[in-house]
């Protein structure tokens, strides 16, 4: 990310006491010193607190496996250059089962060695869908095989989802929660 945060980090004047409580409380649960991604988008209140619930069936919730979840994200943190969702994501990757050198194997993309098919399926998906913003008919058909028709709604929400959220955190240079 270049240049500083364009919108400085909110207190509780900025967010309101709720919006503040709950980036305080975000920011606890992953040992951080401030989720900076809370305290600029809790200055939005309404936005806000419209964000946290569907950002929570996507990532906690939902049809999709969590650890598929975890591929997804990561692999358009990657794409998109997003540090920030990296640095988040690759702490919740190991805790669902996607340690370092299969976390690599999604940076390296859907043609890496040792990929299941369903995991290739998954990033090809992701590749088309990020850079493309459409599925081909034949990656489409692929990933019918590995998911129900509710969880390609959802495999297509959560990776537009994250797609924006690094476009957010671009436009906004969003610093980093951790100094790693």
């Amino acid at each position: 990310m270049n240049g500083l945060q364009r919108i400085p980090a909110g207190g509780r004047r900025e967010l309101g006491l709720l919006n503040w409580a709950i980036a305080r409380v975000a920011a606890r649960s992953i040992r951080a010193p401030q989720m900076h991604l809370f305290t600029t988008l809790g200055q939005h209140k309404l936005l806000f607190l419209s964000f946290l619930p569907y950002s929570g069936v996507l990532l906690n919730w939902g049809k999709l496996p969590k650890r598929d979840k975890e591929l997804v994200i990561l692999r358009v943190g990657h794409l998109r250059g997003s540090e920030y969702e990296l640095q988040q994501h690759r702490r919740l990757a190991r805790s669902r089962g996607l340690g370092p050198g299969m976390q690599e194997k999604i940076f390296a993309g859907p043609d890496a060695e040792g990929l299941t098919d369903r995991e290739r399926t998954l990033l090809t998906a992701v590749d088309e869908f990020v850079t493309g913003r459409d599925l081909s008919d034949e990656t489409f058909a692929a990933l019918s095989d590995h998911l129900s028709r509710q969880q390609i709604i959802e495999f297509c929400a959560l990776t537009g989802h994250y797609d924006a959220i690094a476009g957010i955190l671009a436009a906004l240079r969003v610093p980093m929660d951790f100094p790693d």
